[in-house]
């Protein structure tokens, strides 16, 4: 959890069972499969997983635009399962931004106050303040066309913002913006939640973003739920391996007989046995991977065989190696086949060649058992 102080006791969603099905061809198809999670009051989660996997369905329901097939969602411990949007204190932040091209920027951010029949003062007051906060002020009476996109997805969140809802909905609201402005604005979006304290809930599909931004990931795989976890324990301790291999680069080993003891497992890996952590749901008798981030693979030049025979244990040659500025990454031919592996920071004289024999290891606490 962020070390943020909350400045609201409210914003507290829970889903219970929720279960989402459609109708088609082939009969019923199951989009969210019994989801069940609960969010602290101002707390940053996000819905992270591949296209289709019923992120933004479960966060439609959440809305109001889609109703669940069964299941109940409630907010501050009030079922709101049946209301409709408009009936609901939530703001949505969409893909496409939703800007009215006819309205000026002060316009699009008061349109919602003004359907709440808020006066004209308190309007400009709410309205003012939240363009100061988003740097929007110099734009208040330019129309969406002549802003950027980086603006326009400001406006967007000002909308939204000055609303002062107990939730905040994002649906993949970067997508549309190039990489550098990306970054920036997460960072914005981050830091503009944390002030205000409202919880938020953010559907992406991008990895980093949800690094990032989140106090918490829901990784969603076929409409299920894999794991919740802060970024660190998604990333470091995967439970599974869709999880593993979804949230950054991963390499999967054999781990051979497996012996486990108190969570520990005992496994032979790239020609030495080693003691590595293993998931929660692996047991002696199922299959097993280790999971090798990278990052972790320690890479070690090595004296060529000159005859050129077949390197065993846990030697490899090198196949590629691509130089990124701030790393190398190399993939490398082993006996337990390829393996990436990433050094951070090369030394220019010490980075390898496509054909160079190297070692290869890695810390065994840096490995984990996850069943297959």
């Amino acid at each position: 959890m962020s070390t943020t102080q909350r400045h609201s006791d409210t914003g507290r969603i829970t889903l219970t069972h929720l279960v989402k099905e459609f109708a088609g061809r082939d009969g019923l198809t199951r989009a969210v499969d019994d989801v069940n999670l609960e969010t602290s009051p101002g707390e940053f989660i996000t819905l992270l997983g591949p296209s289709g996997c019923g992120k933004t369905t479960t966060l439609r329901m959440v809305a109001g635009f889609e109703t669940p097939t069964s299941g109940e969602i409630t907010l501050d411990g009030a079922d709101v399962t049946r209301l409709t949007p408009d009936k609901r204190p939530m703001a949505m932040v969409f893909q496409s931004y939703a800007l009215f091209p006819h309205l000026s920027v002060y316009d699009n951010i008061a349109y919602g106050l003004r359907l709440r029949k808020m006066d004209k003062a308190g309007i400009d007051e709410a309205v003012q303040s939240v363009m100061t906060s988003m740097d929007l002020v110099r734009f208040a009476k330019r129309a969406p066309n002549q802003l950027s996109g980086g603006q326009q997805q400001r406006v967007a969140l000002a909308r939204a913002m000055v609303m002062r809802p107990k939730v905040l909905l994002f649906d993949e609201p970067l997508s549309n913006l190039d990489a550098k402005l990306r970054v920036q604005m997460r960072s914005e979006i981050r830091s503009v939640q944390q002030r205000l304290g409202i919880t938020a809930l953010y559907v992406t599909h991008d990895q980093d973003e949800a690094m990032a931004l989140s106090d918490r990931i829901v990784v969603m795989n076929h409409g299920r739920i894999e794991q919740i976890g802060t970024p660190d324990e998604i990333y470091r301790q995967p439970a599974t391996v869709f999880v593993a291999d979804f949230i950054g680069s991963a390499n999967f080993l054999d781990p051979g007989r497996v012996s486990l003891v108190d969570g520990v497992a005992r496994v032979d890996v790239l020609g030495t046995q080693r003691e590595l952590p293993a998931a929660p749901g692996c047991d002696e008798a199922s299959s097993h991977v280790v999971l090798v981030r990278p990052e972790s693979v320690v890479v070690r030049a090595a004296r060529a065989d000159a005859a050129g025979e077949t390197v065993h244990g846990s030697q490899g040659r090198i196949l590629a190696a691509v130089f990124y500025g701030s790393l190398v990454e190399y993939e490398i031919d082993t006996d337990a086949g390829t393996i990436v592996a990433e050094v951070t920071d090369p030394d220019p004289d010490q980075i390898l060649a496509e054909g160079d024999v190297v070692t290869i290891d890695f810390p065994p606490s840096r490995g984990r058992l996850l069943p297959a």
